[in-house]
């Protein structure tokens, strides 16, 4: 083999294992993934406990997580990240963001705190999130659903950076609280933003 030949070769191969050290830290590598046994047989399971039953909102951790009363592996109760949106930060540094954490965590225990709600998985998609809590819809007593009164209200944004179901329909909810200016959207800044949210629409509070 010539060195010319050789010098290609190993440059192919540089290539390939920088591209397959990118793709593992990619967003992408999630969506490319294709779910194992473990993570069917975890969905399988979620939907078979969870899915479609009433259990009681014991703990509002913030405006998008909050716990019920029911056993989850090792933990006394099951820990819910509120699908399709991202709350503020209630310890956020800084101190706007962590004051409208605050207020969408009050919010949040004004609607569910101690009442029984109706957990629903999204169809098709993964059942937990990254940190292992499970990924739901939550509905109350009053038929309306925790995840769009907060979007609807204006105390969460809907969360572009993962598809599920309702993925249009919030994107609508948080434009209509936006154009009424609801909640935060009141009288928002660009540092009140979640980063990604900054990243994604760095026009969003453009005038129009």
């Amino acid at each position: 083999m010539s060195r010319r030949r050789r010098n290609i070769l190993v440059a192919a191969i540089l290539l390939s294992a920088v591209f397959l050290v990118w793709l593992d830290r990619s967003p992408l590598r999630r969506q490319w993934r294709t779910p194992s046994k473990a993570d069917n047989r975890t969905t399988g399971y979620d939907n078979q406990k969870y899915h479609d039953k009433i259990f009681t909102v014991v703990n509002v951790v913030d405006g998008d997580t909050i716990d019920i009363d029911v056993p989850d592996a090792e933990h006394n109760r099951t820990r819910i990240r509120l699908l399709g949106i991202d709350a503020p930060e209630t310890r956020d540094q800084n101190q706007l963001v962590r004051t409208h954490g605050r207020r969408a965590a009050e919010f949040a225990k004004d609607l569910a705190l101690g009442k029984p709600v109706t957990v629903y998985l999204d169809e098709g998609g993964n059942t937990r999130g990254k940190y292992g809590r499970l990924l739901a819809y939550v509905k109350l007593p009053d038929n309306g659903f925790l995840n769009e009164v907060l979007l609807t209200e204006g105390y969460a944004y809907a969360d572009l950076r993962f598809r599920h179901s309702l993925y249009n329909k919030y994107t609508q909810l948080q434009a209509l609280a936006r154009s009424q200016k609801k909640g935060f959207w009141e009288n928002p800044t660009r540092e009140q933003l979640p980063q990604w949210l900054q990243d994604r629409k760095p026009n969003l509070l453009s005038k129009k």
